[in-house]
């Protein structure tokens, strides 16, 4: 065969090798065979090196023990093959084998238990090298033992390894000078990684790219700027590593204004430089820049890339334009795991909590497995839906997965179990988890606060202190709220203070949201409008609505007024102003001006959002609202309502009608507080949900103080446990007491 045809051959092969053609190189082979009944070696060189790319060891040896006179570079093909795969015990059988080695031997006899993470071996296959003689090292032996020193965290190694490099005369290379900077980059010492890049005469962009990734890794932004300025030369690479870096330093604003002096520079622009700035659009909420960079995406013909493609979702997600994001997702040609967790997440922040859910099963539907962070997140739109018969059927996928030994997927369990009131499952999960992060702690500690049990609140918020871990923000919204609800302000302040004095937590308007509520529900009106005095911006809506609820519940006028003036200021839109001022002034009596509050509200257009409840049966929602007719069950739930009713007077229920704000006679306001929304989701789930099961309701608006009572009742008539969330919290009925307490 002559040499022409040989390296005909060889084009072929490698061509199929790039595009991962295993199917077609044995075709190759086959036709070799039939056609040549001793190939020369170059050309069976070249198949040896073809399967061991494409990680076929065996077909590999197969060409290699059919050759009459293998040379050393068949044999370190042959080594090389079964390095690439993994099977590290016949990988040394052959190099023990080989009648000689050079340095490619050396090497790859090390990159191969480098690779695969084995320590020991790689750094004692290099003291074998070593002692068979210098000769043999160059500058992918040092590069490799770098690569292994950094991925498994071995600082020593690679200090002595550098050491070497200084010692065999190898510290002026810029290969090796890139490994070093990188490999003390990614061990965090950012100071020895610019002391060996200044160590290097001559430096590449590379080099200056690599300490730059280094630098904006562990935050060293001032220095990462001045050395991109100071770049004689730079790359693509270069541009979007700073891009990156300020994305990754919450500095979007510098990223988004990077990118443009990219563009006017004439730089070569890819998928991680447009996934970057995407992000930082996202980050800022700026939809127009947003379109435009999707506008530049299309004309650079990125949009069929599927990493832009998610990161356009992301964008537009973040930017709370679910529209545009749903137009992206159904336009991608190729979707793998990352897109349809970026429209799932998507939805589940905007609020689309049923539609992260439906996508979640069109995606196992293609046949796309979820990952870790797909599941955490599906079991959190499950979480926001207090719906927990999906929940329960993401926690058996979890653990029939094995994604159940995920930290992600275990704290939004937690966090499942407390939204919808079984603390005693969020127990369980926090007991069994091996490791827990403060996610762990904050999910468990928010799910008893919920329910007002301060005492197992405040306990938890200690023993997560003690075990040394830092509560976030959200950990004292729980601490803050179940005091609140226990009454307990003193303690309440002393947390509070203690946010910022001992964890450099500044509190926002949450925190100081909860404070209000802690003063106000316990009656201190004057306190709470003192605090609000004192506080450094003026408190947010649902603050000045808090104040306005207690004010209402304590029927202080005159706190109230201003609180609702305030409100009204802030926001002339939102109906609660009008609604809970009105309700202040229905309490004493005073209609007129009652009346004169409703007619403000419609002569601006103003209404108040209708109470719902809503409870799930046989994976359907039934939704109530109040007096209503509409279910086909009607008859039987309004049948069901007046044979309790009947039962809750003989045992002593006395109606409050203290919160129907309608100047009508007392019988009527008591016919009205019979039918709540919230009233006929229990009565339809004392009807049709199976007796062994507890009874969950949701309910859009606060429960009032009647309801509250009369489900006491409810509870303890019919022996059942009954569960209502409302916008405020939870409320527990079990054998006629709530768990919950009676804080109103």
């Amino acid at each position: 065969m002559s040499g022409s045809s040989s390296n005909q051959y060889s084009s072929f092969l490698k061509l199929c090798c790039e595009t991962r053609n295993q199917t077609q190189v044995k075709k190759l082979h086959c036709h070799i065979l039939k056609t040549l009944s001793n190939p020369e070696p170059f050309l069976s060189n070249n198949l040896i090196n073809a399967y061991g790319n494409l990680r076929n060891p065996l077909y590999a040896r197969n060409v290699f023990d059919k050759m009459a006179q293998p040379n050393p570079f068949s044999w370190n093909t042959l080594l090389s093959a079964y390095s690439k795969s993994g099977d590290l015990s016949t990988m040394q059988d052959i190099f023990n084998l080989m009648p000689s080695r050079d340095g490619v031997s050396w090497n790859s006899l090390i990159s191969g238990y480098a690779v695969h993470g084995s320590v020991t071996e790689a750094v004692g296959t290099y003291s074998m090298m070593l002692r068979d003689g210098s000769v043999n090292l160059n500058r992918i032996t040092f590069s490799t033992l770098l690569m292994l020193s950094s991925s498994k965290g071995q600082v020593n190694l690679g200090r002595a390894i550098h050491g070497h490099i200084q010692k065999f005369g190898f510290k002026a290379c810029v290969f090796v000078g890139s490994s070093l900077v990188d490999m003390y980059s990614k061990i965090g010492s950012v100071h020895e990684a610019v002391k060996a890049f200044n160590e290097i005469p001559q430096r590449n962009v590379v080099m200056y790219n690599t300490l730059i990734t280094g630098l904006l890794r562990h935050g060293v932004v001032e220095d990462a700027k001045c050395l991109f300025h100071n770049m004689k030369e730079r790359d693509s690479i270069s541009w979007t590593t700073m891009i990156t870096g300020f994305v990754q330093n919450g500095l979007d604003r510098d990223a988004l204004n990077l990118f443009q002096e990219m563009r006017l520079a004439g730089m070569v622009i890819d998928q991680y430089t447009f996934g970057s700035v995407l992000t930082a659009c996202g980050g800022l909420k700026l939809l127009e820049e947003g379109k435009q960079v999707h506008a530049f995406i299309i004309r650079k013909d990125y949009k069929d890339n599927v990493f832009v493609g998610s990161a356009l979702l992301d964008m537009y997600c973040k930017c709370r334009n679910v529209q545009y994001a749903e137009a992206v997702f159904r336009r991608m040609r190729h979707r793998n795991v990352v897109s349809w967790t970026a429209m799932l997440v998507g939805y589940g922040q905007n609020g689309f909590s049923e539609e992260a859910i439906k996508i979640f099963s069109d995606m196992q539907k293609n046949g796309i497995e979820p990952d870790d962070f797909t599941l955490g997140s599906v079991i959190s739109s499950c979480a926001n839906l207090a719906s927990l018969e999906e929940g329960a059927q993401f926690h058996a996928q979890a653990l029939m997965s094995g994604l159940i030994s995920f930290i992600t997927v275990s704290n939004a369990l937690i966090t499942l179990y407390g939204k919808c009131g079984s603390v005693e499952y969020c127990n369980q999960l926090f007991d069994e988890m091996v490791f827990r992060d403060e996610v762990s702690w904050t999910a468990l500690i928010s799910g008893y606060a919920q329910f007002g049990n301060a005492d197992k609140t405040i306990t938890l918020f200690e023993k997560m202190l003690a075990q040394g871990l830092r509560p976030d923000s959200v950990t004292f919204i729980g601490v803050l709220s179940a005091c609140s609800r226990a009454g307990l302000v003193e303690r309440g302040y002393r947390y509070f203070e203690s946010m910022s004095r001992d964890h450099g937590i500044l509190p926002i308007h949450d925190h100081y949201t909860c404070m209000i509520d802690l003063l106000s529900r316990a009656g201190r009106i004057k306190e709470a409008q003192d605090f609000i005095h004192k506080m450094p911006f003026p408190p947010d809506a649902v603050g000045w609505a808090t104040l306005l609820s207690s004010c209402r519940v304590h029927s202080n006028l005159e706190v109230g007024k201003w609180a609702a003036e305030s409100l009204l200021d802030l926001e002339p839109t939102n109906p609660a102003g009008y609604i809970l001022l009105s309700s202040i002034y229905a309490a004493k009596g005073k209609w007129n001006t009652v009346a004169q509050l409703r007619r403000g509200m419609r002569e601006k257009g103003l209404r108040k959002d209708p109470g719902c409840s809503w409870i799930k049966f046989k994976n359907k929602l039934y939704i109530f609202s109040a007096d209503d007719f509409s279910s086909p069950f009607y008859d039987q739930i309004y049948a069901e309502l007046e044979k309790l009713n009947e039962k809750m007077i003989q045992m002593g229920y006395v109606p409050d009608a203290s919160s129907v704000l309608h100047d009508v006679e007392e019988l009527e306001k008591i016919k009205m507080l019979g039918h709540h929304s919230e009233r006929l989701a229990i009565a339809f789930g004392l009807i049709f949900i199976p007796r062994h099961c507890p009874i969950r309701v949701v309910k859009n608006l606060r429960v009032c103080r009647d309801c509250h009572n009369a489900t006491k009742y409810i509870s303890k008539i019919t022996q059942r446990e009954i569960l209502v969330r409302d916008a405020v919290r939870f409320h527990l009925f079990k054998d006629g007491a709530c768990s919950c307490g009676d804080f109103w």
